[in-house]
């Protein structure tokens, strides 16, 4: 039997009786970010993280009750991490470098802690790289920090 399926079956019936035991979620504001091997902290959102398995439908002659569909592949939405301005900075440094045709891509993941700051999940990105920057929105009238955020493309994730 495929091992994946057998984790999945595991999983099942461990989260049945887990689920009985009751315990509180996680808080979605307690993360962090590693990118090529370095945390790289201060983020205030994360979003992307997400995939999506393209179906194929075919419709089979003499049944009209429904239409088989069959997945193709897998898509990912770029990330996008946002993070306030600070003195050194990298995203914009390795923004403009993607921009004259200097692709580094790098690899990295997304930590959820739990209250002690201890990793608990993590999913992983592969092989991304930047296609767009945002500066800071300035408004004289507002006391918020001014926010960056960079727009990773990237060949997929995968939570461990």
């Amino acid at each position: 039997m495929n091992p994946l399926l057998i984790g999945l079956n595991a999983a099942l019936a461990a989260g049945s009786t887990l689920s009985l035991v009751g315990h509180d979620p996680y808080m979605a504001y307690n993360f962090a970010v590693e990118i090529g091997g370095v945390v790289v902290g201060g983020f205030s959102e994360v979003s992307g993280l997400s995939s999506e398995i393209e179906l194929e439908p075919y419709e089979e002659g003499g049944l009209n009750g429904y239409v088989h569909k069959f997945p193709k592949h897998t898509t990912y939405p770029n990330l996008v991490l946002s993070r306030g301005l600070v003195n050194i900075d990298l995203f914009y440094i390795w923004y403009q470098a993607t921009s004259q045709g200097l692709i580094q891509q790098l690899n990295g993941t997304i930590l959820l802690l739990n209250d002690q700051q201890i990793p608990m999940m993590w999913w992983t990105f592969q092989n991304a790289y930047p296609v767009k920057w945002e500066g800071p929105r300035f408004n004289a009238s507002s006391d918020e920090i001014a926010v960056e955020r960079i727009e990773l493309v990237h060949q997929g994730i995968s939570k461990l």
